[in-house]
């Protein structure tokens, strides 16, 4: 059988070869770029795909915009957290330290007018501190952080910026104890301010104070001042000691006056003991019929 001038099949028909297609294919693509970048024929269609695969393109960028935001609003919320422990311990700070300003104003305060109590009293006088209050609980005292080596002795007054708080009952060498004016044992010669009525002030041991022996008939009214008499030799005249809130004449031949201290005795903090201005005279001396 003879194959001459037979034709094979299209199938196995060859076309150009593959470096001529890539050559052809090149041109093409260059021929349409330059076209495009002289004439923008392909403007229309490159905006309308780019529309066609937004949602595409958001798509894909969904999980990495995600991850960007997340870890920006970890990193935002943790620098917050910590702006505000800063803040809260700035806070914190700017109270203690406002605490302690009005703490120290209150006592410059207190110490200024202790300052013109002393210059108001014109005797020497020294500045303490109430420590403590004594561990008697039967009695109404405190300890002082002031005793004999800065000069403090037994029997001298102890007054705040109002008046009389006590007076000293036991020194020691750098601590002293101060009777309370409202000691149920403590007692203090005193005089009306208004027109000179004496009589002796006691303590009830439960805050107040009570005026005693002084007659029924006498000048004495309710908002009177007390102030030391100096009848004593101790308490140094003039000292502003309380203030009469009530007064009973019919109870009996004395009256039943009621009084209240000037004195924060209860809250102060920081005192004077005042000197004495003259040491009283000894008693005198019994003969021997009186012994």
């Amino acid at each position: 059988m003879s194959f001459v001038g037979h034709q094979p099949p299209p199938i196995f028909k060859r076309g150009p070869a593959p470096t001529a297609r890539l050559f052809a294919f090149v041109t093409v693509c260059l021929v349409l770029l330059v076209a495009d970048l002289r004439f923008r024929y392909l403007e229309v269609m490159r905006d309308a795909l780019s529309v066609v695969t937004y949602p595409v393109q958001m798509a894909a960028a969904t999980p990495a915009d995600f991850v960007l935001n997340a870890s920006h609003y970890f990193a935002t919320l943790i620098e917050v957290q910590r702006e505000n422990a800063d803040l809260r311990r700035q806070q914190l700070s700017s109270g203690e330290r406002l605490l302690r300003f009005e703490l120290l104003e209150l006592e410059n305060q207190r110490l200024r007018e202790l300052l013109d109590m002393s210059r108001r009293v014109e005797v020497k006088s020294i500045a303490a501190d109430i420590l403590y209050n004594a561990p008697d609980p039967f009695a109404r005292k405190v300890i002082l952080d002031r005793g004999a080596q800065q000069g403090v002795e037994a029997g001298l007054a102890v007054v705040d910026a109002k008046g009389v708080v006590g007076q000293v009952t036991r020194v020691h060498p750098v601590q002293s104890e101060v009777t309370l004016l409202t000691d149920r044992n403590q007692s203090i010669p005193v005089s009306v301010l208004r027109n000179g009525v004496r009589g002796v002030l006691f303590g009830s041991g439960q805050g107040g104070l009570e005026m005693r022996f002084v007659l029924a008939d006498a000048d004495v009214r309710e908002g009177d001042q007390l102030v030391t008499s100096g009848l004593d030799g101790v308490f140094v005249p003039g000292l502003p000691v309380a203030k009469v809130v009530g007064v009973d004449r019919a109870s009996d031949a004395f009256a039943r006056i009621e009084c209240e201290p000037l004195a924060a005795i209860e809250t102060s903090v920081q005192v004077l003991v005042i000197g004495r201005t003259a040491y009283p005279p000894p008693p005198p001396a019994l003969d021997a019929r009186e012994r």
